[in-house]
């Protein structure tokens, strides 16, 4: 039976990922960290004689210049997936981590119990955040049934990515790690979704930022 991968991809560092801001659907682009996770990750693909047959994207500017840095060494095209953004976290976008428990305090304690429903004043439920990756998911795999593909995401979705595939309760605390510009492997076997790789960092020669609130 013919196996679908895809591979995903958290973009590369922004100023807000270093600061600790959270970002949500605020459209920040790479800092110069992330310029180089980029070209390392798309020389690390190259290197290992991955072959996609089409390259993903959000169509947030962090995710779809860290998509573009490997589509151009391949030389395909980015097609971007509107529904691979980051989750809109409503008025906590923009706030430091630091200073949302403060400026923010109910929307961030409900943030931090995991109130599924709560779409934190403008932004998404996790339940609607689910179902907006699980349709996500299930748009590429029926659009690239027995292929292999390359996702660039966020590190929210990504994490969602994770609890879909696992099965993992959408109200349980965080278990996946997500660096930046990581390889978040995939495997469909014809019958369910399996992790086959995830967090992989092998080409990035310093640690990256792990932390998907920004």
């Amino acid at each position: 039976m013919t196996s679908t991968r895809i591979c995903f991809v958290r973009h590369g560092e922004t100023d807000w990922n270093a600061q600790k801001r959270m970002q949500g659907h605020i459209d920040i682009p790479l800092n110069a960290t992330g310029i180089i996770q980029a070209k390392r990750l798309a020389k690390s693909l190259e290197q290992s004689n991955h072959r996609f047959d089409q390259i993903y994207a959000s169509d947030l500017e962090r995710a779809k210049y860290t998509a573009q840095v490997v589509a151009d060494l391949y030389g395909m095209k980015v097609k971007t997936l509107v529904g691979l953004r980051e989750r809109n976290v409503g008025k906590l976008q923009g706030l430091l981590l630091a200073e949302a428990p403060t400026q923010v305090p109910y929307i961030w304690q409900r943030h931090l119990v995991r109130e599924l429903d709560y779409d934190l004043e403008g932004g998404e439920s996790i339940v609607q955040f689910h179902a907006r990756m699980r349709m996500a998911l299930e748009h590429l795999h029926t659009e690239h049934r027995g292929q292999q593909i390359l996702a660039v995401s966020h590190g929210g979705s990504l994490d969602m990515i994770y609890r879909i595939v696992t099965e993992q309760a959408l109200d349980a605390e965080r278990v996946a790690v997500v660096p930046n510009t990581s390889l978040n492997w995939i495997v469909h076997d014809g019958e369910r979704w399996k992790i086959e790789r995830w967090a992989d960092t092998s080409h990035l020669q310093n640690d990256a930022l792990d932390n998907i609130e920004i």
